[in-house]
């Protein structure tokens, strides 16, 4: 079965898509990613977005206006991929209602109907909600599709994605979160400074001198100090954010930069630590940020960080191919919560199913979740 994932994360810069081929062999399923590539939004797409962040209020019509031009932009990112059977859309995250550590609610926008009206094939989204309905967080979701990947991995594993928001998946015990913010920050501050979305090539941050005071500061921040399960987003981490805990400092822009960087190695490596992890699989923008890595490995000496790609999962793609077997996992009546990674009460098939312009023809359902996920990677259309 060919499954498309698509997803925009807390970076908002584009839409992600991975074609996977995934075929179930007693307890090991075997997924090949057929094409992997990101479309990104037109300019006055994300700055629209960027405005319907926290802290900024919006009012009906601008939600309902974002969840059509969302929508509309993922089927363009649908149609530029090959053909596949089933589709799973995450959406873009516009809200994550977290109050005293419990999730009341959450909001991804793009709605579904434009790809299943372009594509002509059944859409699985909206997955977030059904967690948060049985009292999880919400997220990582992508810890169902971690815990069979880190399977053959020796020693204490985990799985690491820098995106916008850091999230960390432990094999043994099942324990995944959201650990703090990777780029969010600092896309913030670069994004204030210049008008360019992020830091490229971590040139800024490099260039730069961590102010330790300011750095201080910031790890003081109560998120850090609580248990899991727990998630965050740009509703804790937006610009405001920084504005207020970094003005005061009166900090060039590399020095800022610098600064936020090895906050988030900081904060992962404490976690990567308190775990006494030996392999961390890592994915996500941030592993191009030379910096940020390097402040991870200083931090975390005798760990090995190993690319999810040498696992057969391009780094770029990682959340989008995660969302391919989650969308898989619904097409087969699976749950996909981990209730010991989310906090749910229980497993869940997550996701609500929009039709294609057939009739709906689901494959049988399986009686349960691969143990083991084995990746290929073909070259990449």
């Amino acid at each position: 079965m060919r499954v498309l994932g698509l997803i925009s994360g807390t970076s908002h810069d584009g839409i992600d898509g991975a074609v996977v081929a995934w075929s179930a062999d007693g307890g090991v399923l075997t997924g090949v990613v057929e094409h992997a590539g990101t479309l990104p939004y037109p300019p006055e797409l994300r700055a629209a977005i960027i405005a319907a962040l926290p802290p900024n209020a919006v009012d009906m019509a601008e939600v309902c206006r974002l969840d059509t031009l969302i929508g509309q932009a993922f089927a363009d990112a649908a149609a530029r991929c090959p053909a596949a059977d089933l589709v799973c859309s995450h959406g873009q995250t516009l809200y994550h209602w977290a109050e005293g550590g419990r999730v009341r609610g959450t909001l991804q926008l793009g709605q579904p109907a434009w790809i299943a009206e372009r594509l002509g094939v059944p859409v699985v989204s909206d997955l977030r909600v059904r967690d948060v309905a049985a009292g999880g967080q919400g997220a990582p979701l992508v810890s169902a599709f971690d815990l069979p990947l880190l399977a053959g991995l020796p020693g204490r594993g985990g799985a690491l994605n820098l995106g916008g928001i850091a999230n960390l998946t432990l094999r043994d015990p099942a324990l995944a979160y959201d650990t703090g913010p990777a780029s969010a920050l600092m896309d913030a501050a670069v994004l204030a400074a210049t008008g360019r979305p992020y830091d490229e090539g971590g040139r800024l941050a490099a260039a730069g001198q961590v102010h330790e005071g300011l750095l201080a500061e910031l790890l003081a921040e109560p998120y850090y100090h609580r248990r899991p399960p727990k998630s965050t987003g740009k509703e804790l981490f937006h610009a405001g954010y920084l504005d207020r805990v970094a003005g005061p400092y009166g900090l060039g822009l590399p020095d800022l930069v610098a600064t936020l960087a090895a906050l988030t190695a900081e904060t992962v490596a404490a976690e990567i630590r308190r775990h006494r992890l030996d392999t961390v699989v890592v994915s996500g923008g941030g592993l191009r940020n030379p910096a940020l890595m390097n402040g991870l490995r200083e931090r975390t000496p005798g760990v090995r960080l190993l690319p999810s790609d040498e696992l057969g999962v391009p780094s770029d793609a990682k959340e989008a191919i995660a969302f391919s077997y989650l969308g898989w996992l619904t097409a087969h009546g699976l749950p996909a919560t981990v209730p010991a990674c989310t906090g749910a009460s229980g497993p869940r098939v997550l996701g609500a199913l929009t039709p294609g312009r057939g009739p709906l023809r689901l494959p049988a359902p399986l009686p349960s979740a691969p143990e083991r996920i084995r990746m290929e990677c073909r070259p990449l259309t």
